[in-house]
């Protein structure tokens, strides 16, 4: 008999827009520990217990069964009581939370002996407010005042928290009970009497205050709430508004499906930059990254663009509204920079972080014109062209300028800020880029990807200029785009390997480690194609290719650590876009081979949700993926590298504005039939159906106009990024 596993942390976790809930699997927030309800990158609650006469509860079982609603299920101890002792197991407790502005708990009791019971249930509760940056650093400094006030009458006690002009509050609110509430000792109490068989509820209702909005919870208990929430209302509807997917696989079902759910879960709102707008856009992860990204946010937006192409525009107008219009050496800004990361906690507020906010990201900004271009292509809207235009080109002109620093033809990025980030691509920790020795690469770095964004970036651009009538920018950024290609291939490939280096150092010299890098060069395109087998063949050599994915660094490095977070590890959207690179140049089995490997990791994990990580060990038929410690659950990008193995597996190449989508399936024998529901490419919404015959792939357009699907390989598409867009009619705006 074969064992279920499954894999993850040890912990409950919900969520919606900027609030988060992260507890032990009872339900209960231990301290010290990094976990408590977290509002605005601020720890609201960092302790949460609770009592039956000073004993705890003992967890039967628990879980989430939203991304916003968790339910679990407790049993009393041996109690002593005035009217004498009470049997282990004798009383039942169902905790009950949702989350939708604040949290609202229910609380319910059931006396299952034979005998009338009474006892004090208790909630020892605390608040530290600490900033999300010193929970995560373990490193906490009190500033400010808190006080707390308990209001008998209304039965609500407010915990608030002062520093100068900044605040945070959380105000808990008994309602709906059987029995009042009364509070002392740090601890909310309720005088609790059961007959047999009998029941008791009460409601705790915490809303939250940032200094000068409140988010109340919801009023109606869970069960009452049931599909009439606002929240499943909404889930209802994303799910509706999105791309759907049919498969008779169940694994590949399952974790699309979950991935839908995680990038729901995962919508952040921003004011828009038009008047009255509130944009969507994807948190990078919980629960330490539930805030506004540039990289992150722009590759959801690639990824998601098919799915739901919403993510994009929100993301443009958010980062375009945020762009750097100064140069400030302690946020790393420059005029025409696309920020990194904004935060919004009493660290920030202080400018004792530089996320205010911060600029140390040396590829959001050529990303930022890599979105838009996908954008227009999935949508066809002009006009979104237009509006971006001008951050656009002030983005050019921060590649031009501070992205080439030194002026030798190559992206490369250093840190001014005493606060800033040594690394700063998507491998951003201190300690991911290494010499083949395992000593730490020294800058400024200018790493082989960068190259491939900005490449890519130039063309994408010069076809948005053709659109727009602007034939001299179109022209000098093809001319760019080829001096780069010509430099990148000569001063960055190693005949000898078939590779190329991932970066080059500050003295220029190329560093030879092989690592997953290189990947991302067939995603932009700027690898040659009579080069391409011989990358793709080294990624997937046994140092690499881990049978779970392609590894971050080659298991033969010095430094290599399956265990670590960016040497050796295994990043599933990393692997997205190395799969859709290997489409992009017709390896289509090696990219379905990933999309597999994937696949089946995501298979082990709980609820089916890829993490942000996961260790680099060899798949044997003995182990499983095993999770990095620390790593977010739900992840946006990791979630979002789905939608990139589908994208890889079926080759969609849409072209909105010319109301044409062109495809190029091939199905793996583990995945034979798929259909997609709803798929939007501008004005037109299609359903399509692929299935496998033999060795080919076959598909029948089953809503929308037939002759709008054409089947073309996806190497004409890369292709056709060199060279100008002719008779393109106006698209639907």
């Amino acid at each position: 008999m074969s064992i279920e596993i499954r894999v993850g942390p040890a912990q409950l976790a919900i969520h919606q827009g900027h609030a988060v809930l992260l507890s032990e699997p009872d339900g209960q927030i231990q301290w010290p520990s990094d976990k408590g309800l977290y509002f605005y990158d601020t720890r609201m609650i960092s302790s949460w217990s609770i009592y039956a006469n000073g004993e705890r509860w003992e967890l039967l079982n628990g879980g989430a069964t939203t991304s916003f609603a968790e339910r679990i299920f407790l049993v009393n101890r041996a109690l002593v009581t005035e009217a004498g002792p009470v049997a282990a197991r004798t009383i039942g407790l169902v905790l009950s939370r949702h989350i939708g502005g604040g949290v609202h708990e229910d609380i319910d009791l059931t006396n299952y002996g034979s005998s009338k019971v009474r006892f004090n249930f208790e909630i020892a509760v605390r608040s530290d407010f600490a900033d999300i940056f010193e929970v995560k650093s373990g490193h906490f400094v009190r500033r400010g005042n808190i006080t707390t006030e308990w209001d008998r009458k209304h039965q609500r006690l407010t915990t608030a928290y002062r520093n100068g002009d900044f605040s945070r509050e959380v105000v808990m609110r008994a309602l709906d009970g059987d029995a009042p509430a009364g509070y002392a000792n740090g601890r909310i109490t309720f005088d609790v009497e059961l007959a047999p068989s009998a029941t008791w509820h009460t409601c705790l209702a915490y809303d939250l205050l940032d200094g000068k909005t409140c988010y109340p919870a919801p009023e109606s208990c869970m069960n009452q709430a049931a599909d009439q929430s606002k929240n499943h209302k909404r889930l209802a509807a994303w799910r509706e508004a999105v791309l759907k997917v049919e498969t008779s696989n169940d694994q590949f079902r399952n974790l699309y499906q979950q991935a839908i759910d995680d990038m729901f879960a995962l919508r952040l709102p921003i004011p828009g930059t038009r008047p009255d707008q509130m944009q969507l856009v994807a948190a990078a992860g919980l629960p330490w990254f539930v805030a506004l990204f540039g990289r992150d946010s722009l590759v959801v937006s690639i990824q998601t663009s098919l799915v739901y192409s919403d993510f994009a525009r929100g993301t443009l107008d958010a980062l375009g509204a945020l762009q750097a219009t100064a140069r400030d050496d302690y946020r790393d800004a420059e005029p025409g920079k696309i920020m990194h990361e904004l935060r919004l906690g009493e660290l920030a507020k202080l400018k004792l972080i530089p996320h205010t906010p911060y600029y140390g990201t040396a590829d959001a900004t050529p990303l930022y014109l890599i979105a838009l271009h996908d954008a227009w292509c999935c949508t066809g809207d002009r006009e979104l062209l237009t509006r971006h235009l001008p951050t656009a080109g002030r983005c050019l002109e921060w590649i031009d300028k501070y992205g080439d620093s030194d002026g030798d033809g190559f992206q490369e990025y250093a840190t001014r800020s005493s606060a800033g980030l040594e690394n700063q691509s998507w491998k951003d920790s201190g300690e991911a880029l290494v010499y083949p020795d395992g000593t730490l690469v020294k800058g400024p770095k200018a790493l082989c990807e960068l190259q491939g964004y900005v490449y890519d970036a130039w063309l994408r651009m010069a076809q948005i200029y053709d659109v727009l009538d602007d034939a001299g920018r179109a022209a000098a950024l093809r001319a760019k785009a080829a001096t780069l290609f010509d430099r990148f291939n000569a001063v960055f490939w190693d005949e000898d390997s078939g590779f190329y280096a991932f970066a080059l150092d500050g003295d220029k010299n190329p560093v030879w480690s092989v690592t997953s890098n290189p990947g991302h060069c067939l995603w932009s395109g700027i690898v040659p194609p009579e080069r391409a087998a011989r990358v793709v063949a080294r990624l997937m050599q046994p140092d690499m290719w881990s049978g779970w994915g392609i590894r971050t660094l080659s298991a033969n490095h010095a430094a290599y650590n399956p265990f670590s977070y960016q040497k050796g590890a295994v990043w599933p959207h990393d692997n997205g876009l190395i799969a859709h690179g290997f489409k992009r140049y017709g390896y289509s089995a090696e990219a379905a081979r990933i999309a597999f490997d994937v696949c089946e990791a995501g298979g082990f994990f709980r609820l089916n949700q890829l993490p942000e990580l996961y260790a680099g060990l060899h798949r044997d038929d003995a182990n499983f993926p095993v999770q990095y410690p620390g790593a977010n659950v739900p992840q946006a990008w990791a979630a979002g590298a789905v939608f990139s193995l589908l994208q890889a597996i079926l080759g969609l190449q849409p072209d909105a504005p010319h109301e044409m989508l062109y495809i190029d399936p091939d199905l793996p024998p583990w995945l034979g039939d798929l259909t997609l529901r709803d798929l939007r490419v501008g004005e037109q919404i299609f359903d399509i159906r692929f299935w496998r015959a033999g060795e080919q792939t076959n598909f029948g357009v089953l809503k929308g106009n037939p002759a709008a699907v054409v089947r073309r390989d996806m190497t004409v598409w890369r292709d056709l990024l060199k060279h100008e867009v002719k008779d393109v009619s106006a698209p639907a705006g």
